[in-house]
């Protein structure tokens, strides 16, 4: 090999790197505008986008409960159990059952340890939640489905109440069943241990509304606490371990005195109470009303509101202000109402649990709001990014109320005003200030404080039908343009005072500017162009229309669609209208001619939103298969497809920096997007680099004849032919089979695997046989049968080279019976030879 070789192939080497990033630039998709972009700097084309982080449904009703150390949430949904961060939002482990079988019921130990979860297929499990490892799994012995479980105050003894009316006590340590407590009424709804252990007492409630209590040692009922007309939801214990107080749904709450069994006072509460509380002793609850020393309770229930009472005197000392804009009566109040409260003392704080599965966290010593999950957000019709760095997001979901999440720590404010389902929701340029309509036939404008506290600024009457679209202008905050069920669009103006207005009460009137019939259907979508001038609807009838924001003044038709569209978008940059239509296409078209000027077709239903990205020379859309695509304007092209969503994606967002995107669907998800355009190219490069890198260091390696390292790193670089060139060059030498066992015994286990896997290929081709064999025969000579079958694919390796080398002995063994017959004839022309010389001779 020639001396200045390795030179030559270092200079090749940072050539191809050279051209490999030139070729990257141009790849990267960097556009001046196209056939449609005006000239601006250049835009780099995404390539991809990868979910950043999920909202999901973590709560669908059941039990809550927090860890002792008020660090993570428990919450039964279906047929799992969550477990939450309280401090983030974020979803720790999700503990789900074999049998996918809904849970019943679910208990963790005191000591935060232990936790067990009843399913309805009779079987209880035991896990180690922090690994989500399940360690125990055994017959609950019930007859009919767990209702209710409590550990004892020691973690090693488990009561389960049963639908059964039956009650067990299991010894978790121990692992069997040490009382099956007999006696109760229907289901046994409510279990609880006595909080001095040495008393050894459970206590339970059931259909029959009365307090039952056991003595452990004997296994006898020893009490029966009557004064409920209705079942008993709540038991609560003094810190002196004397008194307990029950809360039940007849709308009282009774003090007991447990050294008697007798009632101290009935507290009539006026309300269906779900659960009741013990305030401690010796803390300042001055701010809620507590003035005297003595047993003060918490309850909270059917009117969505905590009260505080005093034991003693049965009056209510403090009652929690309802939320603005809160129905009122009795029977809308029920939708609102609190299914469960707990203290958790570590964080001073209360949490209230709700039917409409929000919970909710307050200051245990003043009530104050601290922080509030969604447990279930329902079908998501709308999402949009909001405040000024796009921190929070607005949800509009099947409901009346909107949510607002923080994203970083998922803390979400429910937003009271509208009194039916939200239907849109948009957002103006700076994002402190964002529009709602509604099913009402109202749309509401809400401003987002510097703390992240949302007020509704004002309202919007006029539509004879459900607001259906909705659109905020583009440069300044000063219009808004409504599509109703009525066929009709109206623009309204907003006073130049709104931005800055802190009101909450939304008692501010807007009245309509414009209206205008706009279709003959239902007007699905509006859109205002980027300068406020024009303003686009789609509907139901199959057309786009454009108007003059002015007077509202018809501009022109967009024809083309067979079936009724969804969604209109103005490009951010040209004089084009990107349309999508439930026909699954989605459109582009001049604002001059208003003719189509491309189609894009993939989606395989229906196409609900579109919005321009990379400075509007991309577009993604939704659609009803719960399939995102992002389109690229110039080629037609669907650049990628992305798979996050279950159901119809009715959300579509994308915040100012152009590198996040939003969606909501109607499988209750929210999921939020990230540009990974720049990250995935700077992996390719950086691999591509490494690669030519590589290469560089085997050729060096082969010229200076390091052929262990050689191999190796062929091996790594995935390159069977390159790992076949270093076992030709091996075998070249003089020592050529000893110096290739050598080599191939030093090899890892997982490299043994890959020069096998490499081998098989080779032999199937004759050329290359003679190294597979050697190979093989190295392999078989050199290790133990036991370490082959440990060799992954070793069974299929096997059958994949019998027959190519079967084929090889036959070729090789025509070619032996040729080589002889060759040498049997030369042998008999030399014989023939031979003997005419000798008869020369001889005359």
């Amino acid at each position: 090999m020639n001396q200045n070789q390795p030179y030559k192939m270092w200079c090749r080497r940072h050539v191809q790197l050279f051209v490999f990033r030139c070729e990257r630039g141009k790849r990267s998709g960097v556009a001046a505008g196209g056939d449609m972009a005006v000239s601006s700097p250049l835009v780099r084309f995404k390539t991809n986008y990868a979910v950043s982080r999920k909202i999901e449904p973590f709560y669908k009703g059941g039990r809550v409960q927090i860890s002792q150390d008020g660090e993570h949430m428990f919450c039964s949904c279906g047929t799992k159990v969550h477990v939450v961060s309280i401090a983030t939002g974020a979803l720790v482990q999700s503990i789900e059952q074999d049998d996918q079988e809904d849970i019943s019921t679910f208990v963790l130990s005191d000591d935060d340890e232990i936790l067990v979860t009843a399913s309805q297929a009779l079987l209880l499990k035991q896990w180690e939640w922090r690994e989500n490892k399940c360690t125990r799994t055994w017959k609950a012995v019930h007859t009919a489905p767990v209702a209710s479980m409590a550990f004892d105050p020691t973690s090693t003894l488990l009561a389960t109440g049963g639908c059964d009316s039956t009650i067990k006590v299991w010894d978790v340590t121990k692992q069997y069943c040490t009382h099956n407590l007999k006696g109760s009424s229907g289901v046994v709804h409510l279990v609880k241990f006595h909080p001095d252990i040495s008393q050894l007492q459970l206590f339970s409630s059931s259909m029959d509304y009365r307090i039952r209590i056991w003595d452990l040692k004997s296994s006898k009922c020893v009490a029966m606490l009557e004064s409920h007309y209705s079942a008993v939801t709540c038991l609560a214990f003094s810190a002196d371990r004397q008194t307990l107080v029950s809360s039940g749904r007849d709308k009282i709450c009774t003090v007991w005195e447990l050294s008697t069994g007798a009632v101290k006072r009935t507290v009539p509460v006026y309300e269906s109470v779900e659960s009741v509380v013990m305030l401690p002793e010796g803390v300042d609850f001055l701010p809620l009303g507590v003035k005297k020393s003595g047993l003060h309770f918490l309850t909270a229930g059917s009117k969505g509101i905590l009260q505080i009472w005093n034991a003693s005197t049965a009056a209510c000392v403090y009652s929690q202000p309802p939320p603005r804009h809160r129905a009122t009566s009795e029977e809308e109040a029920g939708e609102h109402s609190l299914v469960h409260c707990a203290l958790v003392p570590v964080r001073d704080e209360i949490v209230t649990v709700s039917a409409e599965h929000n919970i909710v966290f307050y200051d245990a010593r003043t009530l104050q709001l601290r922080k509030q999950f969604a447990g279930y957000n329902g079908e998501v019709l709308d999402v949009r990014f909001l405040g000024p760095g796009d921190s929070h997001i607005v949800v509009a979901t099947n409901s009346p109320q909107l949510k607002v999440f923080e994203l970083a720590t998922s803390d979400c404010q429910i937003l009271y005003g509208h009194t039916d389902t939200v239907i849109a929701l948009d957002v103006f340029r700076k994002g402190t200030l964002f529009v709602s309509c509604s099913k009402d036939k109202s749309f509401r404008v809400w401003r987002i404080k510097k703390t992240g506290r949302v007020v509704c600024v004002a309202q919007g009457l006029g539509h004879a039908n459900g607001v259906g679209a909705i659109a905020c202008s583009r440069m300044k905050e000063s219009f808004v343009v409504t599509a109703s069920q009525d066929c009709t669009i109206k623009v309204w103006n907003l006073p130049e005072s709104l931005s800055a207005k802190a009101k909450a009460d939304g008692s501010e009137t807007l009245c309509a500017r414009l209206t205008e019939k706009a279709h003959d259907k239902d007007v699905n979508s509006v859109a205002v162009s980027p300068n406020d001038k024009l303003i686009a609807t789609g509907s139901q009838d199959k057309t786009a229309k454009l108007w003059a924001s002015q007077d509202l003044s018809l501009m022109g038709v967009f024809s083309g669609h067979k079936r009724g569209v969804w969604c209109v978008q103005f490009s951010p940059v040209d004089q084009v209208l990107a349309t999508s239509s439930a026909d699954g296409t989605v459109k582009i078209w001049g604002l001059q001619d208003f003719s189509c000027l491309k189609t894009f077709e993939g989606h395989e239903a229906s196409v609900l939103k579109i919005i321009f990205v990379s400075r509007g020379t991309q577009v993604l859309s939704s659609g009803s298969d719960g399939l995102l695509k992002l389109w690229t304007i110039k080629t037609n092209e669907c650049v990628k497809t992305l798979d996050g969503h279950e159901d119809k994606v009715w959300g579509l967002h994308a915040n100012r920096q152009d590198d996040a995107v939003v969606t909501g669907s109607s499988d209750s998800c929210i999921v939020l997007w990230k540009d990974v355009t720049e990250t995935e190219l700077e992996e390719e490069q950086a691999k591509q680099e490494e690669q030519i890198l590589k290469e560089q260091e085997l050729s060096n390696l082969l010229h200076e004849k390091r052929y262990l390292k050689a191999l190796g790193l062929a091996i790594s670089l995935d390159r069977p032919h390159t790992a076949l060139t270093v076992i030709k060059a091996i075998l070249k030498e003089t020592s050529g089979k000893e110096d290739l066992e050598t080599n191939l015994l030093k090899l890892r286990k997982d490299q043994k695997e890959a020069v096998l896997k490499y081998a098989i290929a080779w032999n199937t081709n004759s050329r290359n046989c003679h190294e597979a064999q050697a190979v093989m025969q190295t392999l078989l000579k050199h290790e133990p049968p036991e370490s082959l079958l440990q060799l992954e694919g070793i069974k299929g390796a096997v059958e994949s080279l019998l027959p190519y080398t079967e084929r090889h002995f036959q070729r090789l063994g025509r070619l032996l019976q040729a080589t002889t017959f060759l040498d049997f004839m030369w042998q008999s022309m030399r014989l023939g030879d031979a003997s005419r010389q000798d008869e020369d001779m001889s005359t």
